[in-house]
């Protein structure tokens, strides 16, 4: 349907790459010959919504992509960082990549402003969205349950090795402190 388009973009934070990004990007290689996996929201990490580094991510994608057994001679990973103005943030992306010719996202306002530049955009099929979606995967590594099965077992690994999830649970411990304090601070 969409074999016309040579190269798409793939856009995300990827925090982290799961079984649900995994099935995107074999589709979105089904459709287009080639594929720039752009990696948002670069500079931020070590927050909650944001705990891995970009060469983190970059890392966990291109495991779970050879895990995958996917041709990485059609694919490029690259970072992109946040500028703060959505208005230009369309130009600057695509200043920043190669050419494309379509734009993969399931998120709306990312949709929004590449549509609003005339840029095409497809929403790749979701699977089991409720839980197969970074927030929800994050949430179990705070609660110490099982996040694995939503990741390919490498970019488990992975994660486990950079103790990513042990990461996340400081941030989380850190970010209440700081809220018990500036609660403190108002009484």
């Amino acid at each position: 349907m969409h074999k016309a388009a040579r190269r798409a973009v793939f856009i995300g934070r990827f925090q982290p790459f799961h079984l649900g990004h995994l099935e995107a990007v074999k589709q979105i290689l089904q459709e287009c010959n080639e594929l720039i996996i752009a990696v948002g929201s670069a500079q931020y990490s070590y927050t909650l919504e944001n705990p891995f580094t970009a060469g983190e991510r970059i890392e966990m994608i291109r495991i779970g992509l050879e895990a995958a057994g996917l041709d990485l001679r059609r694919i490029m990973i690259i970072p992109v960082p946040d500028i703060g103005e959505h208005s230009i943030w369309v130009a600057r992306l695509k200043s920043m990549l190669p050419k494309f010719d379509v734009a993969y996202t399931n998120n709306q306002f990312v949709k929004l402003l590449l549509e609003d530049q005339n840029v095409p955009v497809i929403e790749p099929k979701l699977i089991n969205r409720e839980e197969l979606n970074a927030t929800s995967i994050r949430a179990l590594m705070i609660r110490n349950e099982d996040w694995k099965r939503f990741l390919q077992p490498e970019v488990a690994s992975y994660i486990e090795s950079i103790r990513g999830d042990d990461r996340i649970r400081k941030i989380v411990s850190s970010e209440q402190r700081q809220l018990m304090k500036s609660s403190a601070q108002v009484e």
